[in-house]
C-alpha cells in the first residue's frame, strides 16, 4: 500500500509549462482555467525606479497624480472650486501622458497600456471641460448647450 504523500502526487506525462505557485509542474493547455487564482501584472506595472531605490521614488508616477488630486480636492474645500476641479483633471490627464510615455509607471499601470489611456484621458479630459463650463462666468461656452437645456427643462 502506499503512502498519502505518494497516492497525491501527480504524475505529468503530457508536455508541462513552468511550476505553478506550489512548485507543481502543471499541463500544458490552451483552455482557460475553471478558476482564475493569480492575475497578470498590466502591461507597464514593473517600478518606475531601479529596485535599491527607496519605495517612495519606486511609485513617483501614481503618488505625483494622487497628488496633483489632493491638491485639487483641497483647493476645491478651501471654495476655489473651479481652480480644484481644473487640476484634478489636469492631474488625471497627466497620468495619461505618463501611461503612454514611460514603459514602467509602477502602481500607475491598473489594466493595459491602452485602457489606462482612454480611462484616464477621457476622464481627465470631462473633468477639465466641466471645469472650464462652471457657473457663473464660464470660461467656456459651447452654444447647443444652452439650447439642449431649454429643450430639455420646459415649463410647458
Amino acid at each position: 500500500m502506499e503512502h498519502p504523500e505518494q497516492q497525491a502526487e501527480e504524475t505529468v506525462r503530457d508536455a508541462i509549462s513552468a511550476p505553478d505557485a506550489e512548485g507543481q509542474p502543471r499541463r500544458t493547455t490552451r483552455r482557460f482555467p475553471l478558476f482564475t487564482r493569480d492575475t497578470a501584472r498590466p502591461e507597464g506595472g514593473g517600478r518606475a525606479a531601479p529596485s535599491d531605490a527607496p519605495a517612495p521614488a519606486r511609485q513617483w508616477p501614481i503618488l505625483a497624480v494622487c497628488g496633483l488630486v489632493a491638491l485639487g480636492l483641497l483647493l476645491t474645500a478651501l471654495d476655489l472650486f473651479r481652480y480644484g476641479t481644473l487640476l484634478i483633471g489636469l492631474a488625471l490627464v497627466g497620468g495619461a501622458v505618463l501611461r503612454w510615455v514611460m514603459p514602467g509607471v509602477g502602481m500607475l499601470a491598473v489594466r493595459s497600456r491602452f485602457t489606462d489611456i482612454v480611462t484616464y484621458g477621457l476622464l481627465g479630459l470631462a473633468i477639465v471641460l466641466l471645469a472650464m463650463m462652471v457657473q457663473p462666468h464660464p470660461w467656456l461656452q459651447i452654444p447647443f448647450l444652452k439650447d439642449t437645456l431649454h429643450f430639455t427643462v420646459s415649463t410647458s
